[in-house]
């Protein structure tokens, strides 16, 4: 099964190139008209990253997360910046599915 995937950054779609946040490519300035076309297209899943929150160690586009979460249908895992149980925990009853 395929999973399509959103880096977030800035509230932003991005893709780093290698990794480097000093070499980003801007994907949609408006990740949930994103994740609404994949969700269109017939597809069910997004994996979703918070780049911000993976460098600083805590989650940093909670607002994006929160509206993807609210306006799409889209079973979301999600990785960056999560360090402890009990955001694992405020996560879950979000809405976000792993």
């Amino acid at each position: 099964m395929w999973i399509p995937a959103i880096d977030l950054s800035n509230g932003q779609s991005v893709r780093l190139y290698q990794g480097d946040f000093d070499q980003k490519t801007l994907i949609n300035a408006d990740p949930l008209t994103q994740a609404q076309a994949i969700e269109q297209a017939g597809l069910t899943a997004l994996h979703l990253v918070d780049l911000d929150g993976a460098k600083a160690g805590n989650p940093q586009n909670l607002a994006v997360i929160k509206q993807l979460v609210a306006q799409t249908n889209l079973a979301i895992e999600l990785g960056g910046g999560i360090r402890s149980l009990e955001q694992i925990r405020q996560f879950l009853e979000l809405g976000i599915s792993r």
